[in-house]
């Protein structure tokens, strides 16, 4: 490969570089932050849903991918860990 060739793709290469750096690395570290603040969620806290709804976790169940969460007294619904877009007030953990 002679310098000329490489010297036509070294735009499409920088390219790709500055999308990397602005686009896709940003995404990686909100998604990891996001999973980190899912893995935390425990019995207590508010939370918000994806959907718009504001509730505090009343069970977290390990195994399965979901929380049981009250939106109001004595209405619990279960919810996917994925769709919380926020947690609100963190609890202490019980000791």
């Amino acid at each position: 490969m002679d310098g000329g060739a490489f010297a036509q793709f070294l735009p499409l290469i920088l390219i790709f570089a500055i999308m990397y750096f602005l686009l896709i690395r940003p995404q990686q570290k909100k998604v990891k932050e996001h999973q980190a603040m899912v893995e935390a969620v425990r019995r207590g806290d508010q939370v918000v849903t994806q959907g718009g709804l504001i509730g505090k976790v009343s069970k977290v169940k390990e195994g399965d991918n979901e929380i049981e969460v009250e939106i109001a007294e004595g209405v619990k619904v279960r919810v996917v860990k994925s769709t919380i877009a926020q947690v609100l007030n963190k609890t202490e953990p019980a000791k």
